[in-house]
């Protein structure tokens, strides 16, 4: 039987030690804060991470040096068999193309898992990894699963200002000043590749109703039909302030008593385009 390595990147919001915990190995991104490079979860944590965000600082997301890929993926595979690797969607990032071109250089010995998802949804594709090589799959058979699964999963971020997406240009500066003055909270979509509008509000209150009607609706008519909750996981994630993430989780258990419901930080790459004070609910269906 192969041995077999998950290896993913901090996209999908598992820090490094969490990552050794498991038994996985997690690939660090890059940032460039007032033109120096940082590596989230090594030399940039969560705090500091916005503290330079909030000061006003020039930040910005790369994808990971294809030589630092290369280096973890030779070192790895000293100890193992092969790689089953899971970068941030591609619609979202180039690295899952550069990781898809890199790994026809090792015959076969790395599989790259274009699942289309991120931070909490990407992460749930590493716990179904870890699970799937206990049963003794390999790479190729664990990128198949993860593939055929990819669209089973919905992300709704509420953003709490707009003039994160203005710098990262998903808006029009006329647009964000607009925004700003009617208080408006735009709710995202991450349904496969891409992100986009799904609605607004005026207040973080009544956004995180629609997002959990949203959700809610997902999982009875997309997600799990026949179930309605048993057979999906939920998610939730937030950037920088914890408290409403954990308000929102009492009220999703209340929902699904049955469900062991995560909370975790959004990853920063994420945290880059949407600002503090974010909140997201995510669900994707079990497939194990």
């Amino acid at each position: 039987m192969s041995k077999v390595a998950v290896v993913t990147d901090s996209n999908s919001g598992i820090r490094q030690d969490e990552g050794k915990k498991l038994g996985i190995y997690v690939l660090p991104m890059p940032f460039t804060i007032d033109g120096q490079t940082f590596y989230e979860d090594i030399n940039l944590t969560q705090s500091d991470f916005f503290d330079k965000l909030m000061s006003g600082a020039e930040v910005f997301t790369s994808q990971p040096v294809v030589g630092d890929v290369s280096k973890l993926w030779d070192e790895v595979l000293k100890d193992y068999d092969e790689i089953v690797h899971i970068p941030m969607s591609s619609g979202l990032s180039g690295s899952c193309q550069t990781a898809l071109m890199l790994a026809s250089e090792y015959n076969g010995r790395v599989q790259v898992v274009d699942s289309q998802r991120v931070s909490v949804t990407q992460k749930c594709d590493v716990y179904d990894a870890i699970e799937f090589i206990k049963e003794g799959k390999s790479a190729k058979e664990i990128k198949e699963i993860l593939e055929a699964n990819k669209l089973n999963a919905s992300i709704y971020i509420t953003v709490n200002t707009l003039e994160y997406l203005r710098k990262g240009g998903r808006i029009t500066p006329a647009v964000a000043i607009l925004g700003g003055m009617m208080k408006i909270k735009p709710i995202l979509q991450i349904q496969g590749e891409k992100l986009d509008t799904f609605s607004k509000s005026r207040t973080m209150s009544k956004a995180t109703k629609i997002m959990i009607e949203a959700i809610k609706k997902d999982i009875d008519e997309r997600l799990d039909p026949e179930e309605k909750g048993k057979n999906v996981r939920i998610c939730i994630a937030y950037t920088y302030d914890e408290q409403p993430a954990l308000e929102l989780k009492k009220e999703l258990e209340m929902m699904y008593p049955d469900l062991t419901i995560i909370c975790d930080p959004l990853s920063l790459s994420v945290s880059c385009h949407i600002g503090p004070h974010a909140l997201a609910i995510a669900a994707c269906k079990k497939i194990i």
